[in-house]
Formats: structure tokens, sequence, C-alpha cells
């Protein structure tokens, strides 16, 4: 973006890319790993205003506003100089149907025409996010600029996630730096919002305690990151990736 003058104006690369006008970005990879935080992070650092758009704000029971809410949101973008940011893309960008059956079909075809559409004539900045981007149709695919994956973070990552988040006013049984060592240890798998709900977890439960006098102990966070690892395994089982069919009846409120 910074370099856009000198690439399509001055080089006048212009004449054979018109669509270069804007900025298609999506962001994939786990939940938890900071998509929608770097969206807004984005957002910021080109001084634009933040529009988060999720499934909610697009669907409709009535025929065919899925599609007109969708270019409703581009144009307020477009009139505020916005990015726009679509949460869960994947429900937005599956596979149009080659094979309609029903009025759905056509809906779900019209809601993703409408979005190609779009995103040819947008001229701003777009940011999809997921967390199951081999959902997507290739026609979106080639229209967005770069994929960014967010992975989970590495030992050095989680570390510097436990230093930000084990703030320095919480009172420790032992010293910061050795908690801080032992948890990124402990803690491999978990994503950044899984290491700040530990600390949600074992904050409590050290007050609970030690009420008079409450320190956090190694106990508090092992014992709160076991049951994270247990919500992996009972609770919070990844759901099977969704065919673009599935996800697009969804947004339009019809399920089975």
């Amino acid at each position: 973006m910074r370099h856009h003058k000198t690439i399509y104006t001055d080089w006048g690369f212009g004449a054979v890319d018109p669509s270069g006008r804007n900025m298609v970005i999506n962001f994939f990879g786990p939940p938890g790993t900071g998509k929608t935080l770097a969206a807004e992070a984005l957002a910021g650092t080109l001084e634009r205003p933040f529009i988060h758009i999720g499934i909610a704000e697009l669907e409709s029971k009535y025929v065919g506003e899925t599609a007109k809410n969708i270019a409703l949101a581009f144009q307020q973008a477009e009139a505020e100089g916005a990015l726009l940011f679509f949460d869960e893309a994947d429900t937005l960008l599956g596979t149009r149907l080659s094979s309609v059956t029903q009025g759905i079909d056509n809906e779900i075809n019209a809601m993703r025409s409408t979005l190609l559409i779009e995103l040819e004539r947008c001229q701003g900045v777009v940011v999809f996010a997921t967390n199951f981007a081999k959902n997507y149709d290739n026609a979106f695919v080639s229209r967005i600029r770069y994929h960014i994956e967010f992975g989970l973070p590495d030992l050095d990552g989680r570390k510097r996630l436990w230093e930000r988040m084990l703030v320095p006013g919480v009172p420790l049984s032992e010293g910061r730096f050795d908690i801080i060592s032992r948890s990124a240890q402990a803690s491999e798998g978990l994503s950044g919002r899984e290491i700040r709900t530990v600390l949600r977890t074992a904050f409590p439960r050290a007050i609970i305690d030690m009420p008079d006098s409450p320190q956090v102990h190694w106990k508090h966070i092992e014992t709160a990151i076991a049951d994270i690892r247990a919500a992996h395994r009972n609770v919070g089982k990844r759901q099977p990736e969704s065919s673009g069919t599935e996800a697009g009846r969804r947004l339009l409120g019809f399920t089975d």
C-alpha cells in the first residue's frame, strides 16, 4: 500500500491490474491465535475505522436479503474509508453450487456471486478470517492477495504471552521468571486465548485457597492447564470441516 502510487501510476501497472486498487487479505489458523486482534491492529496502523462483520450481521430469513447485506457492508466501508473484516469467512467463501435443486441453493449462489462482484469493485482493505481455509472456493482464493497463517505459539511465543498476561501486580508464591518458564513449558499446544483462560481460572482458585493473603501457586496454574487439556479431549472437539452447501444454508438460516 505504501508503494501503490509508484507501481500502479508511475510504472503504469494499473493498466493491466485494475483490481489492484484494493487490498484483500486472508488470516487463517486455529481459534484463539490472534486473527481478529491482528485485523484490528492493521486498521489502527492504517489509521482506518474498523468494521467487524460476523454472520449475525449478514444472515436474514428473507429471500435475497443476505446478498443485499453484503453489498451494504462494502458500501459502508467505502463511505467511511474503513477496513472491512469478515469473521468466519469460510461460511461466505465456500464453493458455489453447480447443481441447483432448491431455492435456497440459488440464494447461496447469489450471496457468493455478490461477494465476488464486490471484491472486484472494492477499492479499500478487506480482511477475511477463518479456522477452515480449505473450504474456500478457488474463485475467492485467487482474488485474495495475501494468505497469512496464524499458528499456535512456540515455546518462545508462549513465554512472551505468559510474561504479558501474568501482570506484575499478581502475588506469586515463587519467582515470576520461574513461574513463566514452567508455565510456558507446560502449555504447549495452547493458544494465546487459552493461556488467558488459564489465568482467569487460576486466580480465583488462589483467592479461594487463601482468602486472607492470596498467592498464586504453581498448582493453581497447573490444574487450570489440565482443565483446558480436558476440554480439548472431552468438550472442545474440532468440528469436521463443513461443505460449502452446509455452511451457506446455515448462513441463510436453513438448518435440518
